[in-house]
């Protein structure tokens, strides 16, 4: 008997034995509690199932199969919980109304521009961009190595438009470190002090720093860009790390001799308030570290080394804020241009005499 009731459940169930490439028998919910519509859903599986069975037809995987398994297979990743989260647990209401349920082979550009469309009426650019994103990942992996689908469809994205950029000043970062609480005003100075992100950061342990060499080492696996991360200290990293020594025996920074996971707290946000800094978060400390070093002269190969980013377009992104630093690229020419003279059409035109030299 194929088509059955379980004392557990309202609904009616389906058993059918292994086909080619299974093992166990299959059970599963019909999802209704009403017989006529259940033997409808039993025909149509069944039907699908002879023909993978006998013609070899490709068995039909839906978008939750697709999530599920990626999330399954990706557990390692440094930023699994933000899948996670994006899929499933934080805004379940995102993607479902859309893909939930609904079969691969049916999910096309179409469909996919819908999603685009309708949520990027409440979200920014790069908000759906990164959801988007992951959709396209996810179908990739069915097409490529799960061979569910066989091509992947268009996935439309927003133009990709100028990164935020959102750094203090240092009148600005004193006042802030001033209505911190202390714990996190060490975790904001070491975090402009080094660059590195707030996983980074709240999640340091003190096998990872060394303060005779003045080193700290980020491994891939913890790293955003998936490769190790050597971060030289300067003198004000190493100050907070000398206060917060002997405060725990693993973890550099903890509040009440717990590891602190979180700092978008209300602590943070009242002292933003009462600091008089607005449209500010956690990350953009790191825009301050980068602006900060572009600032000061940091040449762009140096401060993608010190940042820990993948790609130098990333790095350049903080190249307005230091026209210092090709002021005096451009003066590299003074002495070469010192001893040429002006030519006589110029000096004829009245506006310059014969003698003088240019000087940039």
């Amino acid at each position: 008997m194929t088509l059955y009731k379980r004392k557990d459940s309202p609904n009616w169930w389906v058993k059918f034995a292994p086909i080619k490439g299974e093992v166990r028998p299959v059970f599963e919910s019909t999802g209704t509690t009403r017989k006529r519509d259940a033997q409808k859903y039993h025909d149509m599986l069944q039907a699908e199932r002879w023909e993978q069975d006998k013609l070899g037809a490709r068995p039909r995987y839906t978008w939750d199969e697709a999530a599920a398994k990626f999330l399954a297979e990706t557990s390692y990743k440094c930023t699994h919980e933000w899948d996670k989260s994006m899929l499933r647990w934080f805004h379940p209401d995102w993607f479902h109304p859309f893909l939930g349920g609904k079969e691969l082979v049916d999910i096309n550009r179409a469909v996919l521009d819908q999603v685009r469309a309708i949520r990027g009426k409440g979200s920014s650019t790069a908000t759906v961009n990164r959801y988007m994103a992951l959709v396209r990942t996810i179908l990739r992996k069915a097409c490529n190595e799960w061979e569910w689908l066989d091509r992947v469809p268009k996935v439309g994205m927003f133009r990709d438009q100028e990164g935020r950029i959102r750094s203090l000043t240092r009148d600005e970062f004193t006042r802030l470190l001033d209505e911190l609480p202390e714990h996190l005003a060490d975790m904001a100075r070491f975090s402009v002090a080094t660059g590195l992100r707030q996983a980074n950061v709240t999640r340091l342990k003190w096998q990872q720093d060394s303060l005779e060499r003045r080193h700290l080492w980020v491994s891939g696996a913890e790293h955003k860009n998936g490769r190790p991360h050597s971060v030289p200290l300067n003198q004000a990293a190493i100050d907070v790390l000398e206060k917060r020594e002997g405060d725990h025996p693993t973890h550099v920074f903890t509040y009440e001799g717990k590891p602190i996971v979180q700092v978008n707290t209300k602590a943070w946000r009242n002292a933003l308030q009462r600091a008089g800094i607005f449209d500010f978060r956690w990350h953009d400390l790191r825009h301050t570290f980068a602006t900060w070093h572009r600032e000061a002269g940091t040449p762009t190969h140096e401060l993608q080394r010190l940042g820990g980013w993948k790609t130098q377009s990333m790095v350049e992104r903080y190249a307005h804020v230091a026209p210092e630093g090709l002021q005096l690229a451009a003066s590299r020419l003074d002495k070469l241009m010192q001893g040429c003279r002006v030519p006589l059409a110029i000096c004829q035109a009245g506006r310059i005499t014969n003698d003088q030299k240019i000087i940039s």
